[in-house]
């Protein structure tokens, strides 16, 4: 038996038809110690990107810190036995300082709000003090008082530059006069000390005034000067010479200036009120002497004349008026109630003050 032969049509492709790809292998798999060690890593360099990035903004801070410090921004704790204040004298008129206590209470219950202002000194043995005496005397009490260390070292801004004298005295001018610390006498007192500072170039009181005081108007400028003259008549008889208010002061000033006899009798009244006398006692008689155009001043416990009480009015006896000679030229001299006036080309400043007192009160204690 013949077996028949199947024959099958196969279909080929054409040459140019395209291949069907290959399934993709299937991705291996990786083991638990793989994955482990591949998320160390990663964890690794996060850890080296955050601590170099941490690095770099402290070297940032660092810097920012160190340029600050040096521009006087930054509060340091400072020993007070290296501050010192030796480079000038201070705006505060001497005697006791009627807020301090006030000020102590402050710091010891809150802290110091404002830190002082320093310089290096030019020797490197410590500071020296630009602002903030008062504060710094705070401190020193507390120390005093309390024996607590924590009162031995003070908050202050360490300044830029060296601690010349001119820049000292501007600086603690400028921090006051901005705060309105200080009184017209306190600023007198400033300008007078910075006259009389061979470490300063001013000559005159005028220029003092000018120098630590350029950005205040000129009427302000002025009052200054006529605290100074009142302060250069009356010495250190008033004991509250900040208290005077500026429109007594002034006033005062003039009066001086044109009656300067009567600066003598203002230091002797001050003085018999006694050393416990108080603000009002000492304004009392500065007001009266102001109006001296207005009242006839006289010897202490003498009555004051009436106003209108002048002389040839109410009986009052008229001004007397004379010339003598003298080895100095020609003397005029005016004589009145409670007022004797000598005029002569003499310069009175060149003489003693103390000289000049004596020969004052002889003058006067030999016409009795």
């Amino acid at each position: 038996m013949t077996r028949k032969r199947r024959m099958f049509d196969i279909e080929l492709p054409e040459d140019d038809a395209p291949t069907p790809e290959a399934p993709a292998p299937a991705a291996q798999r990786r083991g638990p110690m793989a994955s482990a060690i591949s998320e160390n890593a990663e964890a690794l360099q996060a850890r080296r990107s955050a601590a170099e990035a941490i690095r770099e903004e402290n070297d940032a801070l660092a810097h920012e810190y160190v340029a600050l410090r040096e521009a006087g921004h930054v509060v340091q704790s400072v020993p007070l036995d290296e501050v010192h204040c030796y480079l000038l004298v201070r705006d505060r008129l001497p005697g006791d300082d009627m807020e301090l206590a006030e000020l102590i209470t402050s710091i010891r219950e809150l802290g110091l709000s404002n830190p002082i202002r320093v310089l290096p000194r030019p020797d490197g043995t410590g500071v020296e003090l630009v602002q903030g005496y008062r504060r710094l005397c705070a401190y020193r009490k507390l120390l005093e008082e309390t024996g607590d260390e924590a009162w031995a070292r003070i908050p202050a801004l360490v300044l830029p530059g060296a601690a010349d004298v001119s820049g000292l005295y501007r600086r603690m001018v400028d921090e006051n006069v901005i705060r309105k610390d200080l009184s017209f006498a306190e600023m007198a007192y400033a300008a007078q000390n910075y006259a009389a500072d061979p470490a300063t170039e001013a000559t005159d009181l005028g220029e003092a005034v000018a120098v630590l005081f350029q950005s205040a108007p000129y009427s302000k400028r002025s009052y200054i000067r006529s605290f100074a003259h009142l302060l250069d008549s009356l010495g250190t008889a008033l004991s509250f010479p900040t208290e005077i208010p500026r429109a007594l002061g002034v006033e005062l000033s003039r009066l001086l200036k044109d009656r300067p006899e009567l600066a003598e009798g203002i230091r002797r009244e001050v003085r018999a009120l006694g050393d416990n006398h108080n603000i009002r006692d000492e304004l009392d008689v500065l007001r009266r002497y102001a109006k001296a155009d207005e009242f006839d001043i006289l010897p202490q416990g003498a009555a004051a004349a009436k106003p209108g009480a002048r002389a040839g009015q109410g009986g009052a006896k008229a001004k007397t008026t004379f010339h003598i000679r003298s080895a100095h030229g020609q003397v005029k001299c005016t004589a009145g109630q409670g007022r004797l006036e000598i005029k002569v080309a003499r310069d009175f400043t060149s003489i003693d003050r103390a000289r000049l007192e004596q020969a004052i009160a002889t003058l006067v204690d030999g016409l009795e």
